[in-house]
């Protein structure tokens, strides 16, 4: 029997490379999606769509429980087309609530459902300023203040939950800034920038590999250091994939 994997935001930047992937490796694949009218384009791409929001706790593990995934993989975030400036203070917000609120009921529904593993999306822009590259032992920053500080306040506690979750082997990705399709950016930006694709290849050899613990993804040139990545799983930043959702 295939490995069954839910992927938790499909259709977002990183789902829509990562679902390809995972078919193309031989795995069954259920994507969840708040928006019934992108069910179809899931279908198409061979995925097995589930209509469902994260913070609808009963109805999300009553999704996972009938699918019975062995892995589940987060890649949930509530960012606007294009990081328009003007929603970005209530997205990060939003961002917050679904590292805090909508990964304690994933975890739930993972645990009720049987998983074996959890992976997690989380950022590696959060660290503590203090000399680079940071690694993924670097303190994060968990005193900033204003929009970072609410950032990195939802990163702790989303990785807090995942990796201190008892039943599941769990992984927690440290992505750099995107780019890429999907995204709003076409070009490398920030200071530890990261292909949309790059990072669905290091969502695929986590969970191919069964690793667990924390690592980070970004360029060579990065802040932060890719470094644990490249060693342990193989992992490259000029991975890329042209097939989508």
């Amino acid at each position: 029997m295939a490995h069954k994997v839910f992927v938790a935001g499909a259709t977002g930047a990183i789902g829509s490379a990562l679902v390809p992937l995972l078919i193309d490796a031989g795995y069954t694949v259920f994507g969840s999606t708040r928006r019934a009218e992108r069910a179809k384009a899931l279908e198409k791409a061979g995925v097995e769509p589930v209509v469902v929001d994260v913070f609808d706790a009963d109805a999300l593990r009553d999704a996972l429980v009938a699918i019975a995934p062995q892995s589940v993989i987060h890649q949930l975030t509530d960012l606007p087309a294009g990081l328009d400036p003007a929603r970005m203070a209530e997205a990060v917000q939003g961002n917050a609530r679904i590292r805090d609120e909508g990964t304690r009921n994933l975890l739930a529904a993972a645990r009720a459902a049987g998983a074996q593993r959890i992976i997690a999306q989380s950022i590696a822009w959060a660290y503590r300023p203090g000399v680079t590259p940071y690694d993924e032992e670097s303190p994060l920053d968990i005193d900033a203040e204003g929009m970072r500080g609410i950032s990195v306040r939802g990163v702790v506690s989303l990785e807090r939950q995942v990796l201190e979750v008892q039943t599941l082997t769990a992984a927690v990705l440290r992505y750099g800034h995107l780019y890429g399709p999907g995204t709003g950016a076409d070009a490398p930006r920030g200071a530890s920038p990261l292909h949309v694709d790059a990072a669905a290849y290091a969502a695929l050899l986590v969970l191919q590999q069964d690793k667990f613990g924390v690592y980070n993804f970004a360029q060579d040139d990065a802040e932060v250091t890719s470094a644990k990545a490249k060693r342990t799983l193989g992992w490259h930043a000029d991975m890329r994939r042209t097939v989508r959702v």
